[in-house]
């Protein structure tokens, strides 16, 4: 009896998009017990032999075997064209469709508009990837929000063993909207890889004398621009929100600059202009008795020194995948 019940926890899972995150989720599902079939532009039969997945090079045979959950695993910029191009109608009507994009109002959105109103929709975002996701996913956030499911026991049953999969490797579940999610998402994901990419971009190198601050820029370069440039550009244009943020880095970054050189001119011009420091008389300057006030020494201005110089015609480009923000 208690066989019967785990097996009928385990599902047969179609994941549309092979690429890094789809394999690193399959792989993952197949040890599971979990029933898991793949299709992708890209032939990736081997690889999908040697998790354990049986992979389809023809959409529509995908679709013909008919997977009770079709995972969305394309990147941020295909995955429209992909979903256009899907043949659903050779799906089963009440079929569920998750995707696991790193922007939500986009995949939201999209979904409702452009499947059928019986089949079901649940949007996530497993915030962690191959990289910080390679070992156990014990309390790495997995965000979800149901966004349709049908008004039966079976459709919600399903639903929760597929949320029951993630839940038992221990992640921690978060139920928001899509629309919360971007807002937060952009003041948390998005900046995060602006800086490491904008660090990235510096050619920091490890040095003799690493602070433990230092590492941590280093990993956040590292695990930032693992990701596709693709990838990013997709958290910039489609979430609402990111425009706003960066511009909030930019006029942050300008306000601590400033500081820094307001900080500098007050010193270059105590030296320039050692008399302004002193009391002029009975003008309004100074101790009023035409007497020099007595000053605190003026700090010397630092040695001019050569500024740092980037290399010139030198991009940095990571490899190309698909999957989400891991930082």
């Amino acid at each position: 009896m208690r066989k019967q019940k785990s097996d009928e926890s385990k599902l047969k899972v179609g994941i549309v998009g092979f690429g890094t995150f789809g394999q690193f989720l399959a792989k993952r599902l197949a040890s599971k017990g979990h029933k898991v079939i793949a299709t992708s532009r890209t032939p990736y039969e081997e690889v999908a032999r040697k998790i354990g997945v049986e992979f389809f090079q023809d959409v529509d045979d995908f679709c013909e075997e008919h997977p009770e959950v079709v995972l969305l695993a394309s990147s941020i910029l295909s995955t429209e064209s992909v979903l256009r191009n899907l043949p659903v109608q050779r799906l089963k009507r009440n079929t569920l469709f998750v995707d696991v994009l790193s922007v939500k109002v986009f995949p939201k959105q999209l979904l409702l508009r452009e499947l059928p109103p019986e089949v079901d929709i649940l949007c996530t975002h497993p915030m962690f990837g191959p990289d910080s996701g390679k070992g156990s996913w014990a309390g790495l956030n997995f965000m979800y929000e149901k966004v349709r499911i049908g008004a039966d026991p079976r459709r919600e049953r399903r639903v929760e063993n597929f949320l029951k999969f993630f839940r038992e490797e221990g992640c921690t579940m978060v139920e928001m909207t899509c629309e919360e999610h971007d807002r937060q998402a952009a003041s948390t994901q998005f900046i995060t890889h602006t800086v490491g990419r904008v660090l990235g971009t510096m050619q920091l190198r490890s040095t003799e004398i690493n602070t433990k601050g230092f590492e941590a820029l280093l990993n956040l370069v590292n695990n930032t621009t693992n990701d596709s440039f693709e990838l990013y550009y997709g958290l910039f244009l489609y979430n609402q929100n990111a425009t706003d943020e960066l511009e909030r880095l930019e006029k942050a970054f300008d306000t601590v600059k400033k500081q820094l050189f307001g900080r500098l001119h007050d010193i270059a011009r105590a030296q320039l202009f050692p008399m302004e420091e002193m009391g002029k008389g009975p003008s309004g300057n100074g101790n009023g008795n035409g007497k020099a006030a007595a000053t605190a020494p003026v700090p010397a201005l630092p040695a001019a020194r050569e500024p740092l110089a980037l290399p010139a015609g030198k991009d940095v480009y990571a490899p190309s995948n698909t999957g989400t923000i891991d930082v």
